[in-house]
């Protein structure tokens, strides 16, 4: 108990510093972004008197140290500032594309999980016979396809030509629950990569553990190959995939742009294309904070978890 506990301090102690340099980097990342926003939105033909009030109003005259102070200051109290385009709340946004996010994030991985695991725990159950192989080759091939590409050729065939699914979500709104058919799609793009990387490592993790020592000791012992496989190999084979699984979902929640665009998605990733296209800082820098916290925290999760079933990873890790 007290190895836990100086593990998880240790974790929370490095989450921390992590937090930190996230809003290090994306204060720096964000001052260094080209162009002025006072420009963007004084209009085609700025009026310098006009850039000057703008700049005042935003406080973009500021030495930046000042607006580092008063932005890190104000996410402490859980403000990520307003739109300099809008005048809108960050957190307004964040709210308005979360929704969708959360819900393609969701389904994705509600059946990640039980296709990777099953899968990558039937092809190491045959390993070395024709449906492992089969299932081994079927994951590369998919895994090599661009999601982009993938996406492009699922609206052509499944939308196009066959009309069996909407090409896009257009129309929809945010209530893309009430419209199922619009989320086939978009989630099955999102589950092609994962859930092939997630069938491999679960393959190998499972082979490795039913090859170690302890397995063979235990089949001395007569235990059967049930218990072998699922109370002690599986246990050691799920520390990468929980990894995996804590970096998928970190991708998923983060918002995809590239799934979210190409079926025009409310999202969070739409919503942050659109914040950097019309120069709004505040917007891209409070989702850039929130992708970075939820990446800490969701990395520290997957460290709990891989030090539960495996300790002796933890603790390497």
């Amino acid at each position: 108990m007290s190895g836990l506990r100086s593990f998880v301090a240790r974790r929370l102690l490095l989450g921390a510093g992590q937090t930190a340099a996230v809003v290090l980097l994306v204060f720096a990342l964000t001052e260094a972004l080209p162009g002025d926003a006072a420009v963007a939105l004084a209009g085609d033909q700025p009026d310098p008197e006009r850039i000057a009030a703008i700049r005042e109003t935003m406080r973009l005259d500021r030495p930046a140290g000042e607006r580092l102070a008063d932005w890190a200051a104000g996410l402490l109290r859980g403000d990520l500032g307003t739109s300099l385009v809008s005048g809108r709340p960050v957190g307004q946004y964040l709210a308005d594309g979360f929704g969708p996010t959360l819900l393609l994030a969701g389904l994705t991985m509600a059946l990640l999980v039980p296709t990777g695991l099953g899968l990558g725990m039937l092809a190491a159950r045959h390993e070395g016979r024709p449906l492992d192989r089969l299932i081994s080759s079927v994951t590369l091939a998919v895994y090599a396809v661009p999601e982009f590409a993938l996406g492009v050729l699922l609206v052509t065939v499944l939308a196009l030509r066959l009309g069996w699914l909407p090409p896009t979500a257009v129309g929809y709104g945010t209530d893309l629950l009430a419209h199922p058919a619009a989320l086939v799609l978009p989630v099955l793009v999102l589950l092609a990569r994962p859930v092939c990387s997630l069938v491999r490592l679960v393959r190998a993790g499972l082979i490795d553990a039913l090859a170690s020592p302890y397995v063979a000791h235990a089949r001395r012992h007569g235990v059967s190959g049930a218990r072998i496989r699922y109370a002690h190999a599986l246990p050691n084979a799920l520390a990468p995939a929980a990894q995996q699984l804590a970096r998928t979902l970190d991708w998923l929640l983060s918002g995809v742009i590239v799934v979210e665009a190409l079926y025009v998605i409310p999202g969070l990733g739409t919503v942050l294309l659109g914040a950097v296209a019309e120069r709004d800082v505040p917007v891209v820098q409070g989702l850039a904070v929130v992708f970075g916290v939820l990446t800490v925290v969701l990395n520290l999760g997957a460290d709990l978890v891989v030090h539960r079933l495996a300790p002796r990873a933890g603790v390497a890790a």
